[in-house]
C-alpha cells in the first residue's frame, strides 16, 4: 500500500545527491570569484563533500540496519537540506567548505538507507524495476544538474544552485511519512573505530591531491598527507580484523561476484564524474562558453543516464548480468577514446557522438549495479551490502574528483613549462585556474602583451591533459569489462533470490520483519 509513495520519496531524495555534485561544478567559477577564494579552497567545495559522503556510508548503513532505515533517511535528509541552506547564504568559501563536509554526512544517510528501504520493500521483478527507477533518479539529477545550474547561474546567482536542494527536500519530507520503518532485528552496534580510521585516511588522501599541484608533490605537506593516509588505512584494516562487528562484513567478500559488483563503480562512475566535474569548467574557461552553454553541451552525456536506467532493469532480466555490465564498461571505453578528439572550439555536433556513447554506457549500469549489490547478499544484510557498495562508489568518485584535479593541473603545468617557458612565473597559477575554468582571473597577472599567448598555451596544455585523462579512463573501463565478464556468475543472484524468503522469515522470528511498521511512527 505504501510502495508508491515510498518509491516516490526515495527517488526524489536521490535526485538531490547528484545535483549537489554537478551543480557546484558548473557554478564553481562564479562562486569562487564572488567569495574571493584561492584555487585550493575552491577545490574543497567538491572534495569536502565527497570525503565525508564516502567516509560515512558504512556507518550510515550500520545505523540504518540497527535503528531504522526510515529514521536515518529523514535525519540525513534534514541535515542535507540544512547545510544546503547554509551554502545558500554563506559569505565565505570556508563556510561553504565546512557546510559541504557536513552535507556529505547527511547525503550518506539518504543514499544508504534509501537503497536498503527499497530492498526491504520490494521483491523479485518489482525490486529490479524499483532500482531501475532509483537509477533513473540519479540519472535525472545528473542530466538536470549541469543545465539547471547553468541556467540558475546565468539568470540569477550561484546561490540558487544550493537553494534548489532545500525545495526538493521539503517535498520529500512531506512524502516520507508514508514510508514504513524497517531494520535488521539482529543488527549490532556501529563500528566507530573503523569509521574514524577510514574517513581519516580518505580525508588525508584528498588533502594530498590538493596540496600536490599547489605546492609540489615532494613537499612535506603532500608527503605527510600520503603517509598519514596509508597509516590510517592500515589501522582501518587492523580494526576490521579484530572488531567483533566490523563495518566491512568479510563474509560477503567470500564471493568473487560480490567483490566485482561492489568494485563496478570504479569502472562505471569513476570516469563519469570526471567528465561531469571537469568538462563544464573546460567549456567555460578555455572554450569561452557561458554556464548555460556549458550545461547544454553535456546533454548528450547526461540525458542517456536519465533515460536508459528506466529500461535497463527490464533488459537485465533477459540477458546475463555479466554481459550487461561488461557491455556498459566497454561502451565507456569507446566513448573515452573517442573523446580524445576534444578541442576548445569543439561544437555540440562534434561532442554529441562520444558523449552519447559514454552516457549510454553509464546509464545502462545505473540501477542494475545497485540491485546486483543488494541481491547477491542476504536480505537482512541489505544495509551492509548497500553501505559497502555505495562506499566504493562514492570513494571512487571522491578519488576521481581529487585525483583528476591533481592530474589535470600537473600535466597542464608541465606542458606550460615545456611550451611557454617565458610564463614560468605565472605557470602554476595558470594551470590551477584553467582546470577550474577561471582562466580570465589568472590572466590578470600576465603582462598585457602576453595574455593571448598565455591563453593559447593554457588551452593547449589543458586540452592535452584532458586527452591523457581520457586515455587512462578508457584503459580502466576496458579492464573492468574484461574482469566483469570473466568473474561474475549470474547463478549467485539466483541462489540469493531463492534463499531470500527463508531469510526474511528467520529475521521476523528473531524479533521483527525487515519491513515491519514502526510503532512509534518515527
Amino acid at each position: 500500500m505504501h510502495t508508491v509513495p515510498t518509491l516516490a520519496a526515495i527517488a526524489l531524495a536521490s535526485i538531490t545527491l547528484p545535483l549537489t555534485v554537478t551543480g557546484p561544478a558548473v557554478a564553481l567559477s562564479d562562486m569562487a570569484a564572488d567569495l574571493g577564494s584561492s584555487v585550493a579552497a575552491a577545490q574543497w567545495v567538491q572534495n569536502a563533500y565527497g570525503v565525508t559522503f564516502a567516509a560515512c556510508l558504512l556507518a550510515a548503513g550500520g545505523l540504518a540496519d540497527r535503528f531504522g532505515r526510515r529514521r536515518v533517511l529523514l535525519t540525513g535528509l534534514a541535515l542535507f537540506c540544512l547545510m544546503s541552506l547554509v551554502c545558500t547564504v554563506a559569505t565565505s568559501m570556508l563556510l561553504v567548505d565546512v557546510a559541504r563536509a557536513v552535507q556529505g554526512v547527511g547525503a550518506a544517510g539518504v543514499l544508504t538507507s534509501g537503497a536498503a528501504i527499497l530492498a526491504a520493500s520490494f521483491q523479485g521483478p518489482a525490486r529490479a524495476q524499483a532500482f531501475g527507477v532509483l537509477g533513473g533518479s540519479f540519472g535525472c539529477g545528473l542530466a538536470l544538474g549541469p543545465l539547471t545550474a547553468g541556467a540558475l547561474v546565468s539568470a540569477g546567482s550561484w546561490r540558487a544552485v544550493f537553494a534548489i536542494n532545500v525545495v526538493v527536500g521539503i517535498v520529500v519530507l512531506a512524502l516520507a511519512r508514508f514510508i514504513p520503518e524497517s531494520r535488521n532485528p539482529v543488527a549490532s552496534r556501529v563500528d566507530w573505530g573503523g569509521a574514524a580510521t577510514f574517513s581519516g585516511s580518505l580525508g588525508l588522501l584528498a588533502l594530498m591531491f590538493v596540496e600536490g599541484p599547489a605546492r609540489g608533490w615532494l613537499t612535506p605537506a603532500a608527503l605527510g598527507s600520503l603517509a598519514g593516509a596509508v597509516a590510517l588505512m592500515v589501522a582501518f584494516v587492523l580494526v576490521e580484523l579484530r572488531v567483533e562487528h566490523p563495518m566491512f562484513d568479510l563474509s560477503l567478500f567470500r564471493r568473487p561476484t560480490f567483490i566485482v559488483v561492489v568494485c563496478q563503480p570504479f569502472t562505471i562512475t569513476f570516469g563519469f564524474v570526471v567528465l561531469l566535474v571537469y568538462l563544464p569548467p573546460y567549456f567555460q574557461g578555455v572554450g569561452g562558453h557561458s554556464a548555460t552553454e556549458a550545461g547544454a553541451l553535456l546533454l548528450p552525456l547526461t540525458v542517456p543516464v536519465f533515460l536508459v536506467p528506466l529500461v535497463a532493469g527490464r533488459i537485465a532480466a533477459r540477458i546475463p548480468l555479466r554481459v550487461m555490465l561488461a557491455a556498459s564498461s566497454a561502451l565507456i571505453a569507446v566513448g573515452s577514446l573517442w573523446l580524445m578528439t576534444l578541442q576548445p572550439d569543439a561544437s555540440w555536433t562534434n561532442l554529441a557522438g562520444p558523449l552519447l556513447v559514454f552516457g549510454v554506457g553509464v546509464g545502462s549500469a545505473f540501477g542494475v549495479m545497485d540491485n546486483a549489490a543488494v541481491s547477491v547478499a542476504p536480505v537482512e544484510r541489505a544495509g551492509m551490502a548497500s553501505g559497502i557498495f555505495n562506499t566504493m562508489r562514492i570513494t571512487g568518485e571522491s578519488v576521481a574528483i581529487a585525483g583528476a584535479a591533481a592530474l589535470l593541473a600537473s600535466l597542464t603545468l608541465r606542458d606550460l613549462d615545456d611550451r611557454a617557458p617565458s610564463l614560468s612565473g605565472n605557470a602554476r597559477d595558470l594551470a590551477g585556474e584553467a582546470t577550474q575554468g577561471r582562466i580570465d582571473g589568472a590572466l590578470d597577472s600576465v603582462p598585457a602583451g602576453q595574455r593571448q599567448y598565455a591563453l593559447d598555451a593554457a588551452a593547449h596544455g589543458l586540452t592535452s591533459a584532458m586527452h591523457t585523462a581520457f586515455l587512462l579512463l578508457a584503459g580502466l573501463a576496458l579492464l573492468g569489462a574484461i574482469t566483469t565478464y570473466a568473474v561474475i556468475r549470474d547463478r549467485e543472484f539466483d541462489d540469493a533470490a531463492e534463499t531470500a524468503p527463508e531469510t526474511a522469515e528467520a529475521a521476523a522470528a528473531a524479533g521483527g520483519g525487515t519491513a515491519e511498521p514502526d510503532p512509534a511512527g518515527a
